[in-house]
């Protein structure tokens, strides 16, 4: 076509350009959803299933995809056609079906995040681009089987939530289950971790480390969605159409879910309603070219409610461990968008042949007066795509478990994949527990002094004044932290080291939900103060103390008093009472 859109239009190659970037959408997704320790470990999976994917398809894939038919459609011939004939061959299809078989690789990670070997994951990445996910792309993008009529109607899938994303969430749920739930994540009747799925008595919730980085990620992969969705967009008019009904479905799925938790657990559920956003997304992806905004509407709406109760579902019934929900947001809510067009499609986008302009198929849905054909026909596509994924993954992941292995070791998934699998002390450098060289500058901006001979260390002074030391820690809520501190600083104590710990008393913390699973919050954030006192008297700290946290509530605090043997000053050598002392400024 001419113009921006078509195959070979402009429009279309920079859809296909967003939704290379929603690589960088999952990756902050499953980093911002798990634990800090595997963070290095989850962007070098996404990184790497993009880039291995792309070596395979351009190998193998590219041509069971986008080949000439063979067995009646189930397949395309592999050919060497970009290498003889690379002037004349279609890179613009081949770069937009690259770009979605790499996002249909990249779902399985989060599903299996935290404790799956590198190796195997980069395997399990090479198979799913070279072979299952262009097999069953070629059946309905390729000119395979199921471009034909069946009934009169044609199967649907706009973009993909059939081919692409509950592909994704079969073959996350597979990985999952024969991979076997992070470790600690459920407990047996005795209250240690368990493995064994029907050893289970209780689960446990991991919240992940960067709910803002989560969020991060879920924006990314909204804005590139409309790329998704809308980049084989045929003119402007179905352009708007897909992005008002992309819009639609999420937003009314985002609502949906915040207020399903809202309701069920007391609060709105930040996580599950990042997930909600990406449920809606997925379930209008298959029919948001044939759909209007009241079908948008009732699509969002059901997934928003489907994703939560998915999750529960997988997580407390099924005890399948999945960290960032990919198995409910592809897997579930894929199937329910394909289904969806069946109900909801108001013959926006009839099947036309593209040679006499007749009209094949108006593809009207139940609710539009379409009868059940449409619904049989796509209850077919997904029977055959989810059979061949089942049998695919399940084969390879099995074959990896008992070959090279498929999950890391205890130890390893314990102290993090990171440190084990890359070799990285942490993916956040400047929280390491020891600074990574000798020569950094002190808060200053001086290089400390070397003190390379016993000289030069001054020597240990004895005490101008026999006085007692104390020391008072002070445990208390963070939020009454600045008052602790102008009172102390008032009474003349200026030395005051504060630690952020966590921990409870009599209240025994408070219950809260992540992801539907209670979280026993028995251990509560607090502020701990600690000061060594001889001039002031304790007495004093402890009234000011008390006076500065008072607010008659339980979690204003504990105080505790210790003796002190002795305090040194290391730069001075100065002991006891004079190393507490303030210095005249020079």
């Amino acid at each position: 076509m001419d113009g921006i859109f078509g195959s070979t239009g402009v429009w279309f190659l920079i859809g296909a350009i967003l939704v290379w970037f929603m690589q960088a959408g999952f990756a902050m997704v499953e980093t911002g959803f798990t634990r800090a320790k595997n963070a290095g470990n989850i962007i070098m999976k996404n990184l790497m299933d993009f880039c291995l994917g792309t070596v395979v398809f351009v190998l193998l894939g590219a041509g069971l995809l986008m080949g000439e038919d063979a067995l009646f459609g189930l397949v395309g011939i592999p050919n060497l056609d970009f290498i003889t004939n690379f002037e004349t061959y279609d890179w613009s299809s081949f770069f937009f079906n690259l770009v979605f078989c790499a996002t249909a690789a990249t779902i399985v990670s989060g599903a299996m995040a935290e404790r799956t070997k590198f190796l195997s994951y980069c395997i399990y990445s090479l198979v799913i681009s070279a072979v299952v996910y262009p097999i069953e792309a070629h059946w309905v993008w390729g000119g395979g089987w199921l471009t034909n009529a069946f009934a009169g109607v044609y199967y649907v899938d706009f973009a993909g939530s059939s081919l692409i994303h509950f592909v994704g969430g079969i073959s996350s749920f597979i990985g999952a289950l024969i991979l076997g739930p992070r470790w600690g994540k459920y407990l047996d009747k005795d209250g240690k971790p368990t493995l064994v799925r029907k050893n289970v008595k209780h689960v446990r919730a991991i919240p992940g480390h960067n709910l803002t980085v989560g969020a991060l990620g879920v924006f990314i992969l909204w804005f590139c969605w409309y790329g998704f969705n809308g980049a084989a967009a045929t003119d402007m008019a179905q352009l708007a159409q897909i992005l008002v009904t992309t819009t639609v479905a999420t937003a009314t799925a985002t609502c949906s879910t915040m207020i399903f938790t809202w309701i069920k657990n007391k609060k709105p559920d930040v996580s599950m309603t990042l997930n909600g956003s990406l449920a809606g997304l997925v379930a209008v992806t298959a029919g948001c070219a044939n759909i209007d905004v009241v079908g948008a509407f009732f699509i969002g709406l059901v997934a928003g409610i489907l994703v939560d109760v998915a999750v529960e579902v997988i997580d407390k019934k099924l005890h399948i461990d999945d960290p960032v929900g990919a198995i409910a947001v592809h897997g579930v809510n894929g199937l329910w968008g394909t289904i969806a067009v069946a109900l909801f499609s108001c013959g926006i986008n009839p099947v036309v042949d593209a040679e006499t302009g007749e009209v094949l198929s108006e593809q009207l849905g139940l609710f539009y007066g379409g009868g059940l054909n449409m619904l049989g026909v796509q209850l077919l596509g997904l029977v055959c795509i989810a059979a061949w994924t089942i049998v695919c993954m399940t084969g390879l992941f099995r074959l990896l478990k008992h070959t090279c292995g498929i999950r890391a070791g205890r130890l390893e998934e314990i102290e993090g994949l990171d440190k084990h699998e890359h070799g990285l002390p942490s993916a956040y450098a400047d929280f390491l527990a020891a600074p990574l060289a000798a020569e950094m500058l002190d808060p200053e901006g001086v290089a400390p002094v070397a003190a390379e001979e016993e000289g030069e260390v001054p020597v240990l002074q004895a005490s101008s004044a026999d006085v007692k030391l104390s020391k008072v820690v002070i445990i208390t809520r963070q939020s009454k932290f600045d008052d602790l501190k102008k009172a102390l600083n008032e009474i003349g104590v200026t030395g005051i080291t504060v630690t952020q710990v966590l921990g409870c008393g009599v209240q025994k913390g408070a219950s809260e939900y992540y992801r539907g699973v209670k979280v026993d919050m028995d251990l509560l954030q607090k502020v701990k103060a600690e000061v060594v006192v001889s001039k002031v008297p304790v007495a004093d700290v402890v009234a000011a103390a008390r006076k500065a946290l008072y607010t008659g509530h339980i979690g204003d605090g504990k105080i505790f008093v210790y003796d002190v043997e002795d305090a040194v000053r290391v730069r001075t050598g100065e002991r006891g009472y004079d190393a507490l002392q303030d210095e005249e400024p020079v």
